[in-house]
Order: structure tokens, then sequence, then C-alpha cells
């Protein structure tokens, strides 16, 4: 083993190296920071310009997460499945989460420092110090007016707070970096420790609540400033860190109970405390209304020229709150990867419904990523409550089959055969999934008619076929921009949602539900969502149609209400694996077999079968956070391994 004098040298020379390096970033939406390829710092602060194309290095780092192949969210979840990625995709990337891949050598999506498509957190915040330490000196950038000068340190002081934030929910209790250190730092000073968890959320938390000062309420230029951070994403922010640390991953958590630094620091607080709850609470609730003041509101899709029915236009209101570019519903819209990113989620997600150009071109094959049964049985009945309570339709059957008729004609083709679990569904089920013989409405629809559209073949060898179709017969219609053409293959692009106000109305309900149990707002702002979904509210549907009818009146029984409505309303968004982490859920939804349909068969009754593709296993309490690669232990001799890796 290396001397730990020589080992020290290494990692503080590597430090400091680093520290001072301006990022060169991979992703081409940004502009270079570096001014004629001379890469000193001085020369990055001279002008507001050369400034400002610092600060979108410092935007540079944040996750492509239009790419399901980058974003953990989403494709280590159990919304979405693709059977071998190291062929049919990628090899080294998230997808193979679900396989067990997981390690400490080389671990995938490092978020420390970006190894195996994870983002550089540590990079990301040096360069925002970098950028904090020099505009923050009135002396540099003399050409910079004070009140730009402010609002451009709150935008670096947001993205800070964010990649620590990345950390957080992966690996718990991290090292804080506040500044760069300098060139004289002493070897202790190198050698970063990990923070205990309830720090690090106060350290994140106080540095969104500075950024907030100065960030606009809104967006005015938006010729050239959308994607840029506001005041409604910071609180938002705010308010799911808050969650976050009050969900049961990091309030009474025993696992970690002895978990400590070497010198003996507890990183993890074993004891419950309700007062993590009530601050949730109200960081969601100021977050709302702050929402509110700004006209932030759940999207509802417009009349058209040529009316449409209630049916179309509910299911167009639930897929464009993703997928309309800047709809009043985004709190937060990240514009990372924008020009190419976009493309990709959507050709995952799109369907060959337009059978007078069915060519596999138009796909690029990447439909072989598509929804799991399972997901596909996670929303609810017509009735508004899950397929296993409701007591008036039988689903326990799903692969039976079944001819539509023409009053579901705006959901399945009249006329043609298709499973019973495509029937009989909630409007969001129609309007996020696409399956065989299922209506697909777009912008050029025949007719610009809903009565006369587009709908899927998928099974064996017909004329949709001439791309694969996913591996368990589903499509993510939601993330499909409902302009884009076949004639032209153009996939309009759209900012990624990583916060609308649907996700912040169902945090608030979910922590004032811990606080308070279920009160009249729990239930409206569930009932908010729910009522643009088509849906009755909570009280009535559970009332008149589940086999348990009071579920709805109890604490626990509304917590599973409202984690089954975000796991719906937020489905492809990137958020359900997350959520099964810090509510401890994950190593029963991320554990058992993920099935499909077999969609090499060509008649209903050979595609209806419900076959399994791979028995995944989650390994509980160890993969609940995320392994520090073993090189940055040896290189730093304060750092500690997650437990069990």
């Amino acid at each position: 083993m290396k001397d730990n004098k020589l080992v020290g040298r290494y990692y503080k020379i590597c430090f400091l190296i680093l520290s001072v390096l301006l990022a060169i970033s991979c992703k081409k939406s940004f502009l270079d920071v570096v001014p004629d390829n001379v890469a000193t710092i001085d020369n990055a602060f001279t002008s507001k310009t050369e400034a400002e194309k610092y600060l979108f290095t410092c935007y540079s780092y944040l996750p492509v997460d239009y790419d399901p192949t980058y974003n953990v969210g989403l494709s280590a979840s159990d919304e979405v499945f693709v059977l071998d990625p190291t062929n049919n995709i990628r090899s080294t990337n998230v997808l193979r989460l679900n396989y067990g891949d997981q390690n400490t050598s080389d671990p995938i999506a490092n978020f420390m420092t970006g190894g195996r498509d994870g983002i550089a957190s540590y990079k990301a915040i040096r360069d925002c110090n970098i950028f904090l330490e020099n505009v923050s000196n009135l002396s540099k950038v003399p050409d910079l007016d004070i009140d730009t000068r402010n609002r451009w340190i709150a935008e670096a002081q947001f993205l800070k707070a964010f990649y620590h934030f990345v950390m957080f929910r992966a690996y718990g209790a991290i090292p804080v970096i506040d500044k760069n250190l300098p060139i004289n730092a002493s070897i202790e000073e190198v050698y970063v420790k990990r923070q205990p968890v309830d720090s690090v959320v106060n350290y994140i938390a106080n540095l969104l609540d500075m950024a907030a000062v100065n960030l606009p309420a809104s967006i005015t230029n938006i010729s050239s400033e959308l994607g840029r951070i506001t005041k409604p994403a910071a609180l938002g922010l705010k308010a799911k860190l808050l969650v976050t640390a009050a969900s049961p991953l990091f309030n009474g958590n025993s696992d970690y109970g002895s978990f400590r630094n070497k010198d003996g620091v507890a990183l993890f607080n074993p004891a419950y405390s309700v007062e993590k709850w009530q601050r949730a609470v109200d960081a969601c609730k100021a977050a709302i209304d702050l929402c509110a003041a700004q006209s932030i509101q759940l999207y509802t899709f417009p009349a058209q020229t040529i009316p449409l029915s209630t049916t179309t236009m509910t299911q167009m209101s639930i897929r464009n709150a993703m997928s309309e570019p800047w709809n009043n519903e985004l709190v937060w819209g990240s514009t990372s990867g924008v020009n190419w990113g976009c493309t990709f989620l959507q050709r995952c997600g799109i369907g060959q419904f337009d059978f007078n150009n069915a060519v596999a071109s138009k796909t690029g094959g990447h439909p072989l990523l598509g929804p799991t049964i399972k997901m596909a049985k996670m929303f609810y009945t017509k009735n508004g409550v899950p397929i296993d309570e409701d007591r008036t339709l039988d689903f326990s059957n799903i692969a039976a089959l079944r001819v539509a008729t023409h009053d579901e004609r705006f959901n399945v083709k009249e006329g043609e055969t298709t499973a019973r679990l495509n029937f009989d569904r909630e409007p969001r089920y129609y309007a996020d999934l696409g399956f065989d013989r299922g209506i697909w409405y777009m912008a050029n629809s025949p007719s610009k008619s809903d009565e006369n559209t587009f709908w899927l073949m998928a099974r064996g060898s017909e004329l949709s076929q001439s791309s694969p179709v996913p591996i368990a017969g589903f499509y993510m219609k939601k993330t499909v921009n409902w302009h884009m053409d076949w004639n032209t293959l153009t996939y309009p692009p759209y900012p990624y949602p990583e916060m609308r106000l649907a996700d912040l109305y169902l945090l608030y309900a979910e922590a004032l539900n811990e606080v308070q149990g279920p009160t009249a707002d729990v239930y409206d702002y569930v009932n908010r969502i729910r009522a643009r979904a088509g849906l009755a509210t909570v009280e009535s549907s559970w009332t008149n149609y589940s086999k348990n009818p009071s579920k709805y009146t109890t604490k626990d029984g509304m917590r599973s209400i409202i984690q089954r409505e975000r796991c719906i309303e937020l489905c492809f968004e990137g958020h359900r694996f997350w959520d099964l982490l810090r509510w401890k859920t994950a190593a029963q939804e991320l554990s058992g077999n993920i099935t499909g349909w077999v969609v090499s068969g060509q008649t209903p009754e050979l595609y209806y079968r419900e076959v399994s593709f791979l028995s995944r296993h989650f390994v509980s309490p160890r993969d609940y956070l995320w392994p520090i690669q073993e090189n940055d232990l040896l290189v730093n001799p304060n750092l500690v391994q997650n437990p069990n890796w």
C-alpha cells in the first residue's frame, strides 16, 4: 500500500488542479467558458459576456433527463424496461441497474465524479464556487450591473444547491463543498469528510433560501432566457428536498443507526421527527403560493377549431402537461440536451400509427424501451380506484379478449379485439400509454377530428411492426409531442419537466397527511389533480366503488392513495425511482418479475399472454444508498463507504 503522505500529496495536487481548471462541457447547447482557448480564470471574468459563458458552464452539468439511458429516475424504476440494453441501446448506462449491475469499482451513474453516465456533481460545484468567488468580488467583471450580478449569483447558488441535492438523494450523507480550497490548504483540509444527513439538508435548504431572494419570479426575456432558474424553481426544489428529508429513508430509519464517520460522528439520525414533515409542509405551501401568484396552474388543453370529444380533450390536457412546450404548469423546465435528447425520448415513446408512412427508420428502433405490464396495472379503473380494489369491475383475467364498442371509440379502435386490461380504465391510461388497438390522437390526425384518427397495430408482423415494438407491448405516448409529424420526421422539442405544479400539489398533500392525517386540504390538493384527469374525488370514488371504502379516512390509507397518485400522474417523468427509495418501499416494488405481452404473437390469442422477461432483485438495505467508488475511498482516507457495499 502506498505511503499515506504520498497519497495525500497526490490527492491534494489533483484536487487543486481540478479546482482551477475551467470545465469543458460536452453538452453543445451551452457556450464554452474559455475565451480564445486561453484557460485562465482571469480571462473568464474580464467582461459580462465572458462571465455569462462561465455561468452557462455551471448550467451545463444539469442532467440530460431527456435521454432515458441517463435518467435513473425513469429507467431504474419499474415503469419501463428494455431487454438486453447492452446490445439494444447502450452498454454502460442506467438501464443496467435493472440487471443488478451496480458495483463499487466502477459505479453506474456515479453522481460524484460523473462516471458511467452520472453527472459530475463535484466538478459542477467547483465551477459554481469559482463563479461565485469571482462575481461576488465587485472589482471583477466591471461592466456587470448590480442587479444582474445579484441574479447571476443567485442562479449559481441554486445550481450549487441542486448538485448537492442530486448527491444527497443518492448517497445520503455527503461532503459539503461550500468553498473551493486555497492553494495552501493543508492535507487535513483536503481530506474532506461526509457530513451528517441533517446537516447536508440544512445546508442545501439555506443555499436555496439565499438564492430565492434575488431570482426573478418569472422569465420575461423568453427569446433567450427560457430554462434559466426562477424563484418558483428554487422554492420548489426546497420543497422536494425537505419532503425527501422527512421521508422514511432519512427520517427515523434505524437501518443506518450505527453508520458513522471514522471519527465517530453519526451520519444518520435514527430518531423520527414529525417536525421534519411540518417543515416540508411549510416549504410546499410557500412554493405553491408563489406559483399561484405567478399564474402557474394545472394545464388544460385549449378548445380547438374543430371541436373534439370531451374524452379527447381530457386526454390532451393530461398528455400535454408534460410535452406541451413551456405550458403554464411548468415550475422548472430543463433545456439540458433539448436539441437532441428530446428527439431520443420521443422516439422511445412513439408508435407507428401512421400506416401510410410506417418506416422503421422513423423511430430508429428506440421503442425497444417501453412501459411494463406492472405500470399498466398501476392506473385506476374508470371509477378512480385501483383495478384490484374496484368492486364493480372484474380484472382478475387481464388477458381476456374483448371487442371495442362504438362508445369506446375514443380509447380503443371500434370493432377491434384487445385485452381486458385495456378497457374500463381512467383517462390517464389512454393519455399516457400507447397499446395494441389503442387510439392515438395527433395534431395531424385525419380531418383533425378524433372521430377519424390514428390507432396502433402492434402484433406480430403487422404494419406497425416495421419498427420493433417495445418488449412489453406498451409505448410511452405521454412523452411524444402531439405535433410530431411522420411525413417530415419532426419531433418538436419541449423542456424536460424537472418539476411541474402537479408534483408540488402531491408533495404538499403527502407532507400534510403525515402531520395532520387526511384533512380537507389533503383531499383538496389530490382532487385538483384527479379533476384534471377526469376522475371523481377520492372520497366519492372510494366510498362508491372500492372494496375498502374507508381507506381514505386513515393516515396509512391516504398515504397509499397519494403514493399511487404520484406514480400515475408523474409517470415517465423521472420521479418514481427516487420516490420508492425515500418511501423505503423499493425492496418490495423493485423486486420480482418484469412482465409484458408476447409481442411477436400475430393473433390476439397468441399476443395477449403475460410472460416474464427478468427476475429483478433489490438488495435491502444496501441498494437504498449509492456506492462510493473504491478509488475515492483509497485516495481520501476520511471517506467511508455506504453500508453493505
